[in-house]
C-alpha cells in the first residue's frame, strides 16, 4: 500500500512522503478520524514543495505561500484524485486526507515520520524544500511498518532570528501584523511600510542556510503545476479590489477579508507615491 502512495504522489510532483502510526501521533480533532471511520491504524505523511520561480521576483510584496492560488484547493482536488483509486485498489480499508485542519499535530508527526526537522523559527523544515512545503496526510486503517523517529531540530546557528524584521516597538511577528483587522497604529503602519510587505513574512525563512542550500541545489522549487500557473507575485490596490468574489477566494490572504489586504497595499502604494 505505502508503494502505491507513494508511486501516485510521485506523479503528482511529491516526492517527500513516510508514514506514522497513529498511536505516535498526537491526536487533536478526533472527531474527525470518527468522522472518517478511523479509530487507529497509519498516517502517510507527505511535504508539497509550492516555492516557484515566481517567487524569485524582486517586486513580490507578499509571502511565497501566498503567490499561487490557496493550498487548500490544490489538496482538495489531490485527494479527490487519489482516495477514489486507493480505495477501489485497497477496498478492504479506510482511506482520508487532511492537511491543515487535521486530526493530528502535523508537523510534529512529518518529524516522527522523518521527513524533516524544526527550526529555530519553530517552522518544519526538510533537507530538499526546506520549510516551503504543505503538509498532508492520507490516514487510513491499514497498519503500515512505521517505526517512529526521534524529534530532532536543526543546528541552531540563528540565522533565522537575526533576520527576524520586526521592529521593536512592535512586539508581534511581521505575518501576523500584516493580517490584523481594522485600524493599524503608527508604529505598526511605520514596520509594514518599512519592510515593503503587504501579507505574511518570509524573511526568517529566505535566510536560512537549509534555504540558501536548496536553492542553490535546485531542489527547493515546485514543478507542481498548480503553484505555478496560479502565481501572482505582486499585488496592487487596485488589481485586488478588481478580482472578483471567486478569484479573490481562491488566494490565500482572501480569509482576513479584502479590505486587510488592500489596507496594507495602500500604505505601501502611498510610500511609494511619495517617494
Amino acid at each position: 500500500m505505502l508503494n502505491t502512495v507513494k508511486k501516485l504522489l510521485a506523479a503528482e510532483g511529491i516526492r517527500l512522503v513516510a508514514p506514522i502510526s497513529l498511536a505516535d501521533c498526537t491526536i487533536q480533532k478526533p472527531y474527525l478520524l470518527n468522522r472518517a471511520g478511523i479509530t487507529h491504524g497509519t498516517a502517510i505523511l507527505f511535504a508539497v514543495p509550492y516555492y516557484t520561480t515566481h517567487c524569485d521576483d524582486s517586486a513580490r510584496n507578499i509571502s511565497a505561500y501566498a503567490v499561487s492560488a490557496d493550498y487548500h484547493g490544490f489538496f482538495a482536488a489531490l485527494f479527490d484524485r487519489l482516495l477514489p483509486v486507493l480505495r477501489a485498489a485497497f477496498p478492504q480499508h479506510r482511506f482520508a486526507g487532511f492537511t491543515d485542519h487535521s486530526p493530528i499535530a502535523e508537523a510534529e508527526a512529518a518529524v516522527r515520520a522523518g521527513l524533516g526537522f524544526f527550526g529555530c523559527n519553530h517552522l518544519f523544515l526538510t533537507k530538499e524544500h526546506s520549510s516551503f512545503v504543505f503538509l498532508g496526510e492520507i490516514v487510513t486503517d491499514a497498519i503500515l511498518p512505521a517505526p517512529p523517529h526521534a524529534i530532532t531540530t536543526c543546528p541552531g546557528c540563528n540565522a533565522c532570528r537575526d533576520a527576524c524584521p520586526v521592529a521593536l516597538e512592535v512586539s508581534r511577528c511581521l505575518s501576523a501584523l500584516t493580517q490584523k483587522k481594522g485600524t493599524l497604529t503608527e508604529a505598526e503602519e511605520d514596520a509594514l511600510i518599512a519592510h515593503g510587505i503587504a501579507w505574511g513574512c518570509d524573511r526568517c525563512q529566505e535566510k536560512c542556510p537549509i534555504t540558501l542550500a536548496a536553492k542553490k541545489a535546485g531542489t527547493l522549487y515546485s514543478t507542481i503545476p498548480y503553484f505555478n500557473d496560479t502565481a501572482i507575485s505582486h499585488l496592487t490596490a487596485a488589481g485586488v479590489a478588481a478580482m472578483s468574489d471567486e478569484d479573490f477566494a481562491a488566494r490565500a490572504y482572501s480569509w482576513r477579508g479584502r479590505e486587510t489586504i488592500l489596507r496594507n497595499l495602500r500604505l505601501l502604494e502611498r510610500k511609494e507615491k511619495s517617494e
